[in-house]
């Protein structure tokens, strides 16, 4: 009996442990790759803007992006990318060309293209239609179960009708249903 206890026990660890292992992880893109997809099979486009120094930009890696239900509805429906707010590297974007003019040094300076984004804090989430239209950012740390209903309303484009509060009233999504 004892050793029956111990097997099923055992397997269901197991088991458990592969399960997150095979969790859906979000396939995040650099802003050339997410404009190449998107020339030839539009997809809205997602970025998260962050810092490496952003403590709520690292909660988000951690809880609301590594969520398998948040993961597979982003990999569906956007083409994400990450983008560090502070990057020395010049961004292609729009027929411009944006550069962080105060790399550098030893004090992080903001990016042209951060700026360019609307970005005004850490994290930031910019939202853009498949033709590269911008819908807007959206700032601050979203858990899981907050992010899901904007991630809908983006995609649904419910924003070209209706404000997100008044279809937060109705939504119901994956994580509510648990």
């Amino acid at each position: 009996m004892k050793s029956s206890l111990y097997i099923f026990v055992f397997l269901a660890i197991t088991s458990f442990q592969v399960s997150a292992q095979n969790a859906e992880k979000i396939k995040w893109y650099t802003i050339d790759e997410a404009l190449k997809l998107s020339a030839t099979a539009p997809r809205k486009i997602l970025i998260d803007v962050y810092a490496d120094w952003c403590g709520p930009c690292k909660m988000m890696d951690a809880q609301t992006f590594a969520h398998p239900v948040i993961a597979k509805y982003i990999n569906q429906n956007f083409y994400p990318v990450k983008f560090d707010g502070e990057s020395s590297a010049p961004v292609q974007f729009g027929g411009h060309t944006f550069i962080n003019a105060g790399s550098g040094g030893s004090r992080r300076t903001t990016h042209q293209f951060t700026s360019a984004l609307g970005v005004t804090g850490y994290p930031t989430i910019v939202y853009f239609t498949g033709d590269l239209k911008m819908i807007g950012p959206v700032v601050g740390f979203y858990t899981p179960e907050q992010i899901e209903p904007v991630l809908h309303y983006i995609v649904n484009e419910k924003y070209m009708s209706i404000s997100l509060e008044e279809y937060q009233k109705t939504f119901v999504g994956e994580l509510k249903k648990k």
